[in-house]
């Protein structure tokens, strides 16, 4: 028996060099439609889409076939008639007349179309991932997707790295989010922990003189969700020793060079414009400042000094701070301020002031008759405003300030697309930070190193870390720092963190001992792959660019997970559910 080839080409790749010759195409049906007779089939596969023509009477599966079919065909590759060509179309050449149509597997009536025109509500597109996947948007976010690891790999083996896999069952261990924990059947009552990222191994790797080592990591974190973030996602995470913070920028450069030029056909200039964390607090009022436009953040503070309208007196006279930002010609009315100072007040303000400067140079504000004429000359001049500019101005602690302003800066400037590409450094971020319960703690992880190893032990909260992030378009694509590799250093951190010697010893005693043999000087990085892919192909959630995501509340549609298990799994893992739980269950059931 003459085994039958299933295919001799991709749909995509039939051209006018194959005129004449018989191919035989398998895919699926795009769109098929009828004239005098004949029907016209576009047939798709990953390569692309080819268009077959074929006579009902001669091929009876024809009149059964529909959207989505799977088919294989086999026929002549003859020139599309003149007047007939899609030059738009790779194919639009020519055309398959079909000698066999063959079903190899019938579709059911489609929840959605398969195409880009049909705005399908994000449900049912998770619950039907894999025919989502099918529409030439998702379909080309996954090769792009492909192509940018491809291109991280090749960037990074010329760099010499070697690419090392770390366990993905591990100790818990404090990074920023909850653990998302797994228990052990085999040691009832205790759990594995999930990596938030592979940070204390990467480090064991470079204790152990791999030097250069990357990995294409799956991580986890228990957080909340937003566009830009997943219980489980994708980063490139690495580390080097003998580095200093300019080994790691130029290679990190390097890489995500190389994943646009990739994506993109682009060319980017490096090195990356470089901000500390506090001139983009001061600037931007963000730490993952859009440099693709203006409209900076103006201190107001000294020229307001002896005001006395109330609300600037009152923060100035508390060690607050006067801020402003100029947002330009704006259209502007009494709801949209209502609107603005809302969502200050969402963003942790007591309030908002606005101005908008009239044609005679006077401002039109509820607070214009509080100011003196010098007070309104200084801040028009200061803030670069002239006839219909909209200024917002907020008065508080400084941080609160500047964060209110970096938000509504973002709302009333950035860009709808990714089309202009600003990368930048931030640097020097804070060691520690202040915790929601008013406890210190770290502001990455607790294996930085400080920069002024003194000023850590007298001054934990004005420390500056060796820590840097790398952003794309007011995005964080990742962070990375010079790490602690002196075991010393290490347990006056968790010292200042409050983690007592015992706690530490049980929790990081392995890796406390480890650094006692020879560590080297190292530091690295990690950004998101996701997140990368996301900003390069024009999306705004990082949702359109993994392969089957969860939804905003943890939820996967397609397969219904998370969902309960069987009372005898909980009971061999030593694990029981809370009366609520119980509760909530017994309701689902």
């Amino acid at each position: 028996m003459v085994q039958q080839v299933m295919r001799t080409h991709g749909a995509g790749s039939v051209s006018v060099d194959d005129v004449g010759n018989e191919v035989t195409v398998a895919g699926w049906v795009q769109k098929r439609r009828d004239h005098g007779g004949i029907a016209f089939l576009d047939i798709r596969d990953a390569s692309g889409l080819v268009q077959v023509v074929a006579d009902p009477a001669q091929h009876p599966a024809v009149d059964d076939l529909r959207m989505e079919f799977c088919v294989r065909i086999s026929g002549e590759v003859t020139n599309r008639p003149e007047g007939t060509e899609n030059t738009e179309l790779p194919t639009g050449l020519v055309e398959i007349d079909a000698r066999e149509v063959e079903v190899l597997s019938p579709a059911k009536a489609l929840p959605f179309m398969i195409d880009d025109r049909t705005d399908v509500d994000e449900l049912i597109r998770l619950r039907h991932r894999y025919l989502d996947l099918r529409r030439p948007r998702m379909a080309a976010n996954l090769k792009a997707r492909s192509r940018a690891t491809a291109a991280i790999r090749r960037t990074l083996d010329q760099e010499g790295f070697l690419e090392v896999e770390t366990p993905t069952l591990i100790n818990s261990t404090p990074e920023g989010a909850r653990d998302m924990l797994v228990p052990s059947r085999l040691r009832s009552g205790e759990f594995y922990a999930l990596p938030q990222s592979p940070q204390l191994f990467k480090q064991l790797l470079m204790i152990s003189g791999v030097e250069r080592y990357f990995q294409i990591a799956r991580c986890y974190r228990d957080e909340d969700f937003r566009a830009d973030r997943q219980l489980e996602f994708t980063q490139l995470d690495l580390e080097g020793a003998f580095w200093d913070r300019e080994a790691v920028f130029e290679t990190i450069e390097k890489v995500l060079s190389s994943v646009v030029e990739e994506l993109r056909g682009e060319r980017v200039e490096t090195p990356f414009v470089r901000l500390t964390w506090h001139e983009a607090m001061n600037r931007f009022g963000i730490d993952k400042p859009d440099m693709r436009f203006g409209m900076e953040i103006v201190d107001l503070t000294d020229y307001l000094g002896d005001t006395e309208f109330g609300v600037f007196k009152s923060a100035i006279e508390s060690a607050g701070t006067v801020r402003g930002i100029n947002a330009g010609q704006q259209d502007w009315s009494r709801a949209r301020a209502d609107e603005l100072t809302e969502q200050a007040k969402g963003l942790g303000a007591k309030g908002l002031v606005w101005m908008v400067v009239n044609d005679d140079g006077t401002l039109r504000s509820p607070i214009a008759k509080f100011l003196s004429d010098n007070e309104i000359e200084s801040i028009k001049k200061v803030m670069d405003a002239g006839p219909g500019d909209v200024l917002l101005v907020a008065a508080d602690r400084w941080k609160t300030a500047v964060e209110v302003l970096g938000g509504l800066r973002n709302e009333l400037g950035r860009p709808d697309n990714h089309d202009e590409l600003a990368f930048l450094w931030v640097t020097d971020f804070p060691l520690f930070e202040e915790a929601e319960d008013g406890s210190i703690t770290f502001s990455h992880h607790p294996f930085t190193s400080p920069v002024d190893i003194d000023e850590m032990r007298v001054r934990p909260e004005a420390a500056i870390s060796n820590a840097y992030d790398a952003v794309l378009n007011g995005v964080e694509l990742g962070s990375g720092s010079i790490r602690i590799h002196d075991p010393d250093v290490q347990r006056q951190v968790f010292e200042i963190l409050g983690i007592d010697s015992e706690t530490a010893e049980r929790r990081f005693g392995w890796f406390l001992e480890a650094l006692e043999y020879g560590t080297p000087p190292h530091g690295g990085f990690a950004f998101g792959i996701d997140r990368l892919v996301m900003v390069l192909q024009n999306e705004a959630s990082i949702r359109e660019v993994i392969p089957f995501p969860k939804t905003q509340s943890g939820v996967d549609p397609l397969t219904g997970a998370p969902t309960w298990v069987e009372a005898g799994q909980l009971s061999e893992l030593g694990v029981g559910l809370t009366p609520e739980a119980k509760a909530r269950q017994t309701a689902d059931e």
